[in-house]
């Protein structure tokens, strides 16, 4: 199988590509510039690299959510893009077991979390699985206290990463103490290697008018002008 992984979901400019041989290509960036100026090139240094082209891929995946809006909704739209131009199915995948999945040697229960803003995270947990990451709870957006209570019924030992541990990495060790650790630089960020190893993984796929993004909750814009309507109510 030979497949493009991209992620735009978080701070993370992400493209992989897999092979019957492994990862051929991963490059992941954090710079300056937007997703929207990185991704087209990386895809395009994805295929140059490695001498393969979009119509040696046998499906096209992206992460869909949860994360940032505006990058969940690029990358969705550039796979749905590539995917209708060169007739090939798409794989979602979910970005907070793909973050899970980058994890190994860690026995207590994995919690990747995405800052949410106003004290709140994108989160779940996970255990390890012996393929792939077992979920224990589902993709919930909660305050931070009301996530430490949630994940506490499945372990003692806690692994955090995701853009949303440095953020609220004081919170939780006060919750947690010494049951808090956090994830090393390498595997505190989503990797595309990872989105490309749980896309090999699927057995089913979908066609790119049925790949959608995965949102938890309205956007900030919509909440806002919600909020306004209520109060002029």
């Amino acid at each position: 199988m030979k497949l493009l992984a991209v992620d735009t979901s978080g701070p993370v400019c992400g493209v992989a590509i897999l092979t019957e041989d492994g990862i051929r290509h991963e490059c992941a960036v954090m710079n300056h510039k937007t997703h929207s100026v990185n991704l087209l090139p990386m895809i395009d240094n994805a295929f140059q690299s490695t001498g393969l082209t979009i119509q040696n891929m046998d499906r096209l995946a992206v992460v869909v959510g949860p994360g940032s809006f505006t990058g969940v909704r690029l990358g969705v739209s550039t796979v749905k893009g590539l995917a209708h131009g060169a007739g090939k199915p798409c794989v979602a995948v979910n970005a907070l077991e793909a973050m899970a999945a980058g994890i190994s040697g860690f026995s207590g229960v994995v919690c990747p979390i995405q800052d949410a803003r106003a004290g709140q995270v994108y989160g779940a947990a996970f255990s390890a699985g012996e393929n792939r990451p077992n979920r224990l709870m589902a993709d919930t957006p909660m305050k931070v206290e009301d996530y430490v209570a949630e994940i506490s019924r499945f372990g003692d030992r806690f692994l955090f990463l995701g853009d949303g541990m440095p953020v609220h990495r004081q919170k939780l060790q006060t919750l947690l103490g010494d049951a808090a650790t956090f994830a090393q630089p390498h595997q505190a960020f989503l990797r595309p290697a990872a989105v490309a190893y749980l896309a090999s993984l699927e057995t089913e796929t979908v066609d790119y008018l049925t790949l959608m993004p995965l949102y938890l909750r309205a956007p900030n814009a919509a909440l806002n002008k919600k909020l306004t309507e209520g109060l002029h109510a």
